[in-house]
């Protein structure tokens, strides 16, 4: 049976070995090394140009900010990706396109790999499912795909598509690979290249200072401590994902997934907002009580109470389904 993973791949389709250690044919040193040039490449040319350069007074969310630098990392995306194409090529002899192709998760796609792994991480958001589909009562425009009318702003764009695609292609496509030519272990991949691409939204601590010169640096430094915290953990699964499946889509369908989700409550009570939707358990025909929570935006405490028990049946079935659901016959690599 031939292997399939990237390892097995190196050793005995690649490098012609069929016996005895492989010599890792990059320097891990050297991997990180340009892990980091790419991620200079990606972020450094925001702040070269005036277009892309946000001031006190013009945000980062500005569409012609948003514009300038989607052609950015577009342009750096592109660059990274020939680099990382032309090392594998040089590096291997035989099957060399296929293989490369592989490593960088563009083939084969892994239609059912990405199902299977944007479902694992619906489960892992159970909790944010129900307030916003149930609560918020978002599912009415879900069934209607009114939800990807977000698409049709600049923030929205960058959001869920530029940002997802971009990221992915540099901090795994034409990342990981690199550090798998160098045979570094699967823990220290996944727990690597997370901390780099948290680095890498670093720089909106300076952004957010520019933007906003009132607001007090321990609370900038707090809110760029927790984005870092989060991207750095949402970059360790994204790792993970991309090593088990070897789908680039997989892993930016599931980063797009988060971003829309956004963070996940860990405390406070359910509220809604009375102004854009009905709420739960309120129409025409409920008590006057009823509608008046619906103007203050209270709700019961029951309904929190069954957001945090699905947070935890969640994370629950996250766990329990991690490895089933991510197993797939293009892994990269072989996890013990």
């Amino acid at each position: 049976m031939a292997p399939t993973d990237f390892y097995s791949r190196l050793k005995s389709k690649i490098l012609g070995e069929k016996e005895g250690p492989v010599k890792p044919p990059m320097d891990t040193n050297l991997a990180v090394g340009l892990l980091l040039v790419y991620t200079l490449i990606y972020v450094v040319p925001f702040y070269l140009s005036s277009t892309t350069r946000p001031s006190a007074n013009l945000s980062r969310d500005a569409p012609s900010v948003i514009r300038g630098r989607i052609a950015s990392v577009t342009t750096s995306c592109t660059i990274c990706s020939i680099a990382t194409f032309v090392i594998l090529c040089t590096i291997v002899k035989d099957g060399t396109f296929g293989a490369a192709f592989h490593a960088m998760g563009w083939y084969p796609i892994g239609i059912l790999e990405t199902v299977k792994a944007v479902g694992l991480t619906a489960v892992l958001f159970l909790g944010p499912l129900f307030e916003a589909g149930i609560v918020q009562g978002g599912w009415r425009d879900w069934i209607r795909l009114r939800g990807l009318s977000m698409l049709s702003g600049w923030m929205g764009y960058r959001n869920i598509v530029a940002g997802p695609v971009t990221e992915e292609i540099l901090f795994r496509s034409a990342s990981v690979p690199l550090l798998l030519l160098s045979q570094t272990s699967n823990k220290t991949i996944i727990f690597l290249t997370p901390i780099i691409f948290g680095l890498a939204h670093v720089h909106h601590f300076y952004e957010f200072r520019i933007t906003h010169p009132h607001t007090p640096v321990t609370a900038a430094f707090l809110r760029s401590l927790l984005q870092f915290t989060y991207t750095t953990l949402f970059g360790g699964y994204a790792t993970f994902l991309y090593l088990r499946t070897g789908s680039l889509l997989a892993v930016i369908l599931v980063h797009a997934f988060c971003n829309w989700m956004g963070f996940p409550r860990f405390w406070g009570r359910l509220t809604y907002d009375a102004d854009t939707v009905i709420g739960p358990d309120v129409g025409d025909k409920k008590s006057e009580d009823a509608k008046q929570s619906v103007n203050d935006g209270s709700l019961g405490v029951g309904w929190t109470i069954v957001y945090y028990i699905l947070l935890v049946v969640g994370a629950v079935g996250w766990k329990k389904l991690l490895w089933q659901w991510t197993a797939s016959p293009s892994a990269l690599t072989t996890f013990p």
